[in-house]
């Protein structure tokens, strides 16, 4: 693999907000994006967690408003790319033109449902109309069969998205899961493709090595795994396997040490490990974004926590459907009192 080369885009200050409540400061943006700008990172995604717009009561209200993060961003990454995410329904292509001209956005990552690209179509279309790198991102894509992943991949193609990404939204995949997604993507598509993992069983790093041997052409890392659930893949663990691989980043592995000890270490809120907890959430297969609601609503009620998880789970529960911990936590309850 000496001459494979990959991007990767670090989403530390994106889906890291999930971890910190989405409390991150502008001073964090700074610190954190002069190391990934000195580091040679591709992109960094910034701002709340559910992107663009995202701070509203069903998501956790950001603690900062992305015109402060967008900004900060920018006024340190000059070599490195700014994105951030974009949900249909949550933002509008007004948001993201006005992200483009007043915060200096330079790509946008369209993130849609696995089984529904066509709600992109839009938004990935007016992101390439105002001259923004537009990557298809593509959610909870273990919900879905291959074919039907490739389909949707299809539409966003013809949407005009310059990369398609597939993200393992629930930590539930496999190795095998990634390689094969990957090849498939690749082989219809004919686009650059991307994989954003989650550590929820263990094989953050792992299934990133997985997707690069398959081809990926782009793939997400966090400093110190700084995610949803338990976290991302570590994207100095990334760098440093991919080295020994003979795989390129442009990314210096120091530099993004340093920049973690420093600036994210700091800032964690609590162990981002591999737990009962967040195995459970990888086996059942639930949006990673949902790990701390629930662990908080089980102690609250007294409620253990798999029961939670195998009910989100049997309902087949995606980002946005928050609310529905508290009426599972109250049914079981009401069951128990019966």
């Amino acid at each position: 693999m000496m001459d494979k080369q990959v991007k990767i885009i670090d989403t530390t200050l994106r889906d890291g907000s999930h971890a910190l409540h989405h409390t991150q400061s502008p001073q964090d943006v700074i610190h954190i994006c002069t190391g990934l700008e000195q580091a040679g990172v591709y992109a960094a995604e910034v701002g709340h967690g559910a992107g663009l717009n995202g701070s509203l009561l069903q998501y956790g209200f950001g603690k900062y408003s992305d015109k402060e993060l967008l900004t900060a961003a920018r006024s340190v990454l000059k070599n490195t790319k700014l994105f951030d995410l974009f949900c249909p329904g949550i933002a509008t292509v007004k948001d993201m033109r006005h992200a483009k001209e007043y915060y200096g956005l330079d790509g946008i990552r369209v993130a849609v449902h696995c089984s529904e690209a066509d709600l992109g179509e839009t938004h990935i279309y007016s992101g390439k109309e105002m001259g923004l790198e537009v990557i298809c991102f593509l959610m909870m894509c273990h919900l879905i069969d291959i074919d039907e992943l490739v389909e949707n991949a299809l539409k966003a193609k013809s949407y005009g998205a310059d990369t398609i990404y597939f993200a393992d939204s629930a930590g539930a995949f496999t190795p095998r899961d990634i390689r094969d997604r990957v090849t498939a993507l690749k082989d219809a598509t004919g686009l650059p493709v991307g994989v954003h993992t989650h550590n929820n069983l263990g094989l953050g790093v792992g299934n990133v090595v997985a997707a690069v041997e398959a081809g990926a052409d782009f793939v997400d890392g966090a400093l110190n795994g700084l995610g949803a659930g338990s976290g991302n893949g570590c994207t100095q663990a990334i760098v440093a396997v991919l080295e020994k691989m003979q795989v390129k980043t442009g990314c210096d592995f120091y530099t993004l040490c340093e920049t973690a000890d420093k600036y994210v270490v700091p800032i964690i809120q609590r162990p981002l490990e591999v737990t009962s907890e967040s195995c459970t959430l990888g086996k059942v297969g639930i949006y990673s974004s949902f790990y701390l609601n629930t662990l908080e609503s089980a102690r609250k009620y007294n409620i253990p926590y798999h029961e939670i998880f195998e009910e989100l789970g049997r309902r087949g529960a995606i980002g946005g459907q928050e609310d529905m911990i508290l009426d599972i936590c109250q049914e079981i309850l009401e069951a128990k009192n019966q």
